[in-house]
């Protein structure tokens, strides 16, 4: 069968996917500043599960039901707190920083973000969804290039309604990775603007950081500037991380 790789630039395109069938489809999410970064530093720290949900009122009413679990997540940037729940503190916000062994070893999170755990549950239906980052860049290519998927989706999860720079390296860095697989193949040019720019761009990710929106905001915001530099780091963790049908991210262990 002919294979197909596709690039997901702007959030507007995520929309669609909750339309199409993804069953024969392996989904990678990026969510670079900060979400796929901060749920893989979470299960690198050893958290049992994570629960994406699209709104607040969906985590409040995990916690209800299991009051174990920790909320996590943000809005505008910042820890979800009693003013937008009602009266509940989030335990954590968006930063890998806040996502310690000692906080999150054992336990499950439900975490809600403006963009990342959205387009994790857009996914929803894929034969395989695993979490992207420049973290675990190397991970993801390895089962990639193990099994190659007949059609890969590298989808952007951007920032409110505009695509996000950051995400679109990452999806660069692993097009440019799987290319020989799928180069001759292409029907959109998702993948080779998302390579071309990483190109241009991935060689010094710190640099490219202050060309992008998020990375301006969050380096502006002495609380979270280091979240930054972080986020960018290529492959230091060596986990693969994925989505179950039921909407649950956990560490996939190595065959």
């Amino acid at each position: 069968m002919p294979t197909r790789l596709r690039v997901l630039l702007a959030p507007a395109e995520i929309a669609a996917l909750r339309r199409e069938d993804l069953g024969e489809t392996t989904c990678v999410v990026f969510d670079i500043l900060r979400a796929t970064t901060t749920m893989l530093t979470a299960l690198a720290n050893g958290a049992e599960a994570i629960v994406p949900v699209e709104e607040i009122a969906e985590a409040l009413d995990w916690k209800a039901r299991h009051p174990d679990v920790l909320l996590g997540g943000e809005r505008q940037g910042l820890r979800i707190g009693a003013s937008l729940t009602g009266g509940v503190e989030f335990d954590l916000g968006n930063s890998p920083a806040e996502y310690m062994r000692d906080v999150v070893e054992g336990r499950t999170i439900v975490m809600t973000t403006t963009n990342g755990t959205r387009a994790l549950r857009a996914c929803l239906g894929a034969s395989a969804i695993y979490l992207g980052s420049f973290l675990n860049l190397r991970a993801v290519t390895q089962r990639l290039q193990e099994d190659p998927p007949e059609s890969l989706l590298l989808v952007c999860s951007g920032t409110g309604d505009q695509p996000a720079l950051e995400d679109i390296l990452a999806a660069g860095a692993l097009c440019e990775k799987v290319w020989s697989h799928y180069s001759m193949d292409l029907d959109s040019d998702g993948p080779e603007v998302a390579r071309r720019l990483h190109a241009l761009m991935g060689a010094t990710l710190g640099e490219a950081m202050l060309s992008a929106c998020n990375g301006r905001r969050l380096l502006a915001q002495p609380h979270l500037r280091d979240d930054v530099p972080r986020c960018v780091q290529r492959e230091t963790l060596s986990i693969l991380a994925g989505m179950d049908p039921e909407g649950v991210v956990r560490r996939i262990p190595a065959p």
